[in-house]
């Protein structure tokens, strides 16, 4: 929960700054700018009782109100959170399709719930509703993740050799110890035995476990449409009910559950790498 209060924490920050930097450089500001010192230069005095200087505090006028207005626009700080969270787990840095059609489908759910939020009315219910979807931040955080390394797995080519070249070492060293004869001999091709289905058991440790995380990545998919119908289907009734708690305790436990495979991955994932480097 401590990393996740934490990502929401920078994610505001981030949120904040980015719309400032969203109000001073959408167009209706550029515009102002522009013709504020357009106006400084090619008419300076329109009236005898003008000054230049009249233009500027009319055209900082003007700007404060797009800064404020930008700012306070719901539909500003909606577009600004989906295009962070875009731009942060940008589903074009991976190269399997299917991983990345999953998470435009999970992004896309997200802006979806951020619609629905900002579409219900001011109290109890839009707070609660806007807690879910925090939530659902740090879940797309993880499926991204977990993305990534089941891409890295599915482009390592070096785990991809290992699964076909390791059982036919191992093949071979069993046909040459049922003949060998000499201790010494057999002795080595022991102890290289052992290693290799040692290696070979980590391989298959990572294969399934990949298979696994794979599958569930799947599922959080649809665990994710799920609790986006729930999100859309709620009234303020059911705030008495608890339906919006059990919905929030459910975004919970699939952040936590999903940051436990990927711990669980990077572990064997590390195993492995460290095998690979020893028995180099």
């Amino acid at each position: 929960m401590s990393s996740e209060s934490g990502f929401q924490e920078e994610l505001k920050g981030r949120s904040w700054q980015a719309m400032v930097s969203y109000a001073f450089f959408r167009l209706e500001s550029a515009l102002t700018i522009a013709l504020t010192l357009i106006l400084i230069f090619v008419l300076p005095q329109p009236f005898p009782f003008w000054q230049w200087w009249y233009w500027l505090i009319l055209g900082g006028v003007a700007e404060a109100l797009i800064i404020v207005t930008s700012l306070t626009d719901p539909e500003t700080g909606e577009r600004v959170v989906a295009d962070m969270l875009r731009d942060k787990y940008n589903p074009a840095t991976l190269h399997n399709s299917k991983y990345r059609q999953r998470l435009d489908q999970a992004l896309d759910y997200h802006q979806r719930m951020q619609e629905l939020v900002r579409q219900t009315g001011q109290g109890v219910l839009r707070d609660r509703l806007t807690e879910s979807v925090e939530g659902v931040d740090a879940w797309i955080g993880n499926m991204y993740r977990l993305s990534v390394r089941l891409d890295a797995y599915d482009a390592d080519k070096v785990i991809a050799r290992d699964m076909k070249l390791v059982p036919q070492t191992l093949a071979q060293l069993k046909q040459r110890l049922a003949i060998e004869t000499k201790p010494e001999v057999r002795t080595q091709i022991e102890q290289t035995l052992a290693s290799t289905q040692a290696q070979w058991q980590s391989l298959q440790n990572l294969q399934g476990m990949m298979e696994k995380a794979d599958l569930q990545l799947e599922k959080t998919l649809s665990d994710l449409g799920n609790i986006y119908s729930q999100l859309r289907q709620i009234e303020a009734r059911d705030l008495e009910s608890g339906r919006a708690q059990r919905i929030a305790d459910d975004i919970t436990a699939q952040v936590s559950m999903l940051q436990d495979i990927v711990d669980s991955m990077d572990q064997v994932y590390s195993a492995q790498n460290d095998r690979l480097t020893t028995s180099k």
